[in-house]
């Protein structure tokens, strides 16, 4: 069933839409991978300074997993008003607190000013960071897949997941030039805090892009026939969103979670945890290092939108299963470049772990956006991705840390990946090919649904 709310918009103004969600997810995710690298470079020094390098950097590593653990808590608060107010308001409402939090860090007195309550007021402001980001995520790409056609939503859709590596590109040049410009002492000293107070500008443009945007129209339409629902008096009133998804989409947030394993650790493993592996157990220097994430970050920038064209012509599960089996492939030759000094290998490593993941990540917008009804796509897709990375990102780099504490070798970190595939590999497999849906369809197809739905229906829908 095609609707006039899910028509095509003029090419104008789908890149306009495209550009502001683009814009406020790479400020976002600058704001996140900030305090990631950050964390593994000077937090262990500035806010732990009482404990020996290795274990800093895992009270570092501590905080920021800390942020991941709000992160389901913002999807379930920005998915419920996000369903029931309109995605663009929430989206301007995440951004004002990541921007807010990451400028804050950059004035926090540190654990020589101020004692233990420096890594307190850090923990709390990344609280603030992973909660701004739970609801980040899904009203992004929500806003793009709901206005484009489905003939073309993988490749658009993949657009606001090139704000990841846009942002981690942009967090780690800063970073980068820094420490290739100012002394060790001066970095530790006051260069870090720049990048963090660079965010209050960041959050200006893009709230001044977002604010031009409008609001989805098949939420619109979505809106309007709750509210013909509900003047009606015979009619069963409307669940609130998260009652919605357990009943109608509990597998569908299953799939989406166990599609999020693999794909979350080994992105947290290349682009944070390398940062500690490389300069310890390699003996790459930090500038290094942070130089051969950004040359494969500006390459994860440039294949994500190739890949999400791709699952709009063989579909979204073989794209995401390309990236799922190639990446536990590719764990052990990664470590095995990076042991061996060199910076061509170091780039090769990162690079191709980064290309393999980006087919896991472009299509991962389309696929959950179109597996949940319209009005509550928002917490759907927000819970499976956001839960998930309580298990899977937020620990990623502490595992990885501890294993390699532990064992000294790069072995189990390369098994904890496959591991994480395997698991991945699983979801993507059962789940329901959704090439070409309508997303008015998914959400006539809910409604049309007689209580109870059954959990294959419900699948379906």
């Amino acid at each position: 069933m095609a609707s006039a709310a899910s028509a095509p918009p003029t090419p104008n103004n789908l890149k306009r839409i495209v550009a502001a969600s683009l814009i406020g997810t790479t400020i976002e995710w600058y704001d996140f991978f900030l305090y990631g690298s950050a964390a593994a470079l000077v937090f262990n020094k500035l806010f732990f300074p009482e404990s020996d390098p290795l274990v800093g950097t895992l009270l570092s590593f501590l905080t920021y997993a800390v942020g991941f653990a709000a992160r389901p808590i913002g999807a379930l608060v920005f998915g419920h008003y996000g369903d029931r107010l309109g995605r663009k308001k929430l989206l301007v409402l995440s951004l004002l607190l990541m921007g807010g939090a990451t400028f804050a860090i950059g004035l926090l007195p540190t654990h020589a000013t101020i004692g233990s309550a420096a890594p307190v007021l850090l923990t709390v402001l990344r609280l603030v960071q992973g909660f701004a980001l739970g609801g980040e995520w899904g009203g992004a790409v929500l806003l793009v897949s709901e206005h484009g056609d489905a003939r073309r939503r993988g490749f658009w859709a993949s657009w606001p997941q090139t704000g990841a590596p846009a942002g981690q590109l942009l967090a780690t040049g800063v970073l980068s030039f820094l420490t290739a410009v100012l002394s060790e002492s001066a970095f530790t000293g006051w260069g870090w805090r720049i990048p963090f107070l660079l965010s209050g500008v960041l959050v200006i443009v893009g709230l001044w892009i977002r604010l031009s945007v409008d609001e989805s129209p098949v939420f619109q339409q979505a809106l309007a026939q709750a509210e013909a629902r509900k003047a009606d008096r015979t009619a069963q009133a409307e669940k609130a969103p998260l009652v919605a998804v357990l009943r109608h989409h509990w597998r569908d947030v299953l799939v989406a979670m166990g599609a999020r394993m693999a794909e979350n650790i080994s992105y947290y493993v290349i682009t944070a945890f390398i940062l500690v592996y490389a300069t310890t157990a390699a003996g790459i220097s930090k500038q290094t290092a942070l130089n051969a994430v950004l040359i494969a970050s500006a390459v994860h920038f440039a294949v994500i939108p190739l890949w999400g064209a791709l699952s709009d012509r063989i579909g979204r599960r073989p794209v995401y299963l390309i990236g799922t089996v190639g990446v536990g492939l590719w764990m052990f030759p990664f470590f095995w470049l990076i042991d061996t000094g060199g910076f061509g290998n170091l780039i090769l490593a990162v690079t191709v772990g980064l290309v393999l993941h980006g087919a896991m990540y472009a299509p991962q917008a389309a696929f959950f956006s179109e597996m949940f009804a319209t009005r509550m796509r928002y917490s759907g897709a927000s819970i499976g991705a956001q839960f998930a990375s309580v298990a899977a990102g937020a620990p990623a780099p502490l595992i990885a840390t501890a294993l390699l504490s532990a064992y000294g070798t790069s072995t189990p970190i390369a098994l904890y990946v496959i591991a994480a595939a395997l698991l991945t590999a699983v979801a993507v497999a059962v789940a329901k090919e959704t090439r070409n849906r309508d997303l008015a369809d998914v959400e006539a197809e809910t409604d049309a649904a007689s209580p109870p739905v059954k959990a294959a229906d419900a699948h379906t829908a």
